[in-house]
């Protein structure tokens, strides 16, 4: 058994409840990428290979980030049955955090290493045939359902139950990051108040969206495994679901195109109608939910630097990366929802 679990770890008591002993475990090695949570691959002698998650024993966070598990676990429960073998696996989940094991889950494994690391080009043909076969993934998830088909939001606390509608939904939801915004006193390009008034604004575009699709919403590269060699990679895995809700499934192309434009990623789009069954057609009310979407992941970017403590440093370099995008996003919010420029964030009237 190597690199063996401090003491203080709640692995030994999660693994305990599975019946796993020590003589059970080839090695344990602590995984990092960017998780909220703690995670930890653990590898059976009869050739098992789990991911262990546990939340972190700090408290400071993100309204929306109570309960992660609660989300992840509902996330790949649901995944299981629409995206494939890319999807990992849950063994088992406890959401409980007063449970004698403390809240955790179990998942197997899967292959593969980041997207960002392998660096996949058009020139060995990589490039193009994967983001193709990751749009089949998304659209196949996007046609999963909920327990409850009509609701919409966080699974977890403190937005349950879930909405009626996304629109109640998605005004929760930012509501959540703008107070946080206050709370932690983060920077933001404009006034909070008057980006709530922004968003409100165009909140009636929302309506739109009748259906709670599977949105995982963290679909960055760091969260898809490649696995294969050059000419001949395939995706691997789509983890880290604990970001996800049941929503408006154009949430997800703002990850999946992070500061970029998802109108412009044909390859992805092909795979994408052939794996939900339809093509997305970019209307302008469509590119109004994208912008809406857009400015809610740039504020929970740049909020989230404040209960994080990344010092002086980090949140000035996210600062600089992501403040120019969310102001692009509200503008197109207001230009979309067709606002008023006197009711633009900042406006002195």
């Amino acid at each position: 058994m190597s690199d063996q679990a401090p003491a203080a770890s709640p692995l030994p008591r999660v693994l305990d409840a599975l019946g796993v002993g020590e003589r059970d475990i080839a090695s344990i090695a602590p995984l990092a990428g960017g998780t909220y949570n703690t995670v930890t691959r653990v590898t059976l002698a009869d050739g098992r290979d789990w991911v262990v998650k546990t939340p972190p024993p700090h408290t400071a966070a993100l309204r929306y980030e109570r309960d992660l598990l609660v989300n992840e676990v509902a996330f790949y429960t649901a995944a299981a049955r629409a995206g494939g073998p890319a999807i990992p696996r849950v063994v088992r989940s406890e959401t409980d955090p007063a449970a004698p094991t403390g809240a955790y889950l179990v998942m197997t494994a899967r292959p593969g290493r980041p997207w960002h690391e392998v660096s996949p080009t058009a020139d060995d043909g990589d490039e193009p045939r994967l983001r193709a076969e990751l749009g089949r993934i998304v659209g196949q998830l996007h046609g999963a359902t909920g327990a409850d088909p009509s609701g919409f939001g966080y699974p977890a606390e403190p937005f349950g139950p879930l909405a009626p509608t996304w629109r109640t939904a998605f005004t929760a939801m930012t509501e959540a990051v703008l107070a946080d915004a206050e709370t932690y006193r983060a920077r933001l390009p404009y006034p909070v108040g008057d980006i709530r008034t922004l968003l409100a604004g165009a909140a009636p575009v929302l309506d739109e969206v009748t259906r709670p699709a599977l949105v995982h919403f963290d679909l960055w590269q760091g969260n898809l495994l490649v696995t294969g060699e050059p000419g001949a990679r395939t995706i691997g895995g789509v983890i880290d679901g604990e970001r996800m809700f049941w929503g408006d499934p154009v949430a997800d192309f703002v990850s999946l195109a992070l500061f970029g434009d998802i109108e412009r990623d044909r390859d992805f789009l092909a795979g994408y109608a052939e794996g939900s069954g339809k093509s997305v057609e970019f209307t302008d009310a469509l590119r109004t939910r994208y912008a809406l979407y857009r400015s809610y992941l740039y504020l929970i970017m740049l909020v989230e630097t404040v209960p994080r403590g990344v010092g002086p440093e980090a949140a000035d370099e996210t600062w600089e990366l992501v403040a120019p995008h969310l102001v692009d996003a509200l503008d197109a919010v207001r230009l979309g929802a067709g606002i008023s420029c006197r009711t633009h964030p900042g406006s002195d009237d």
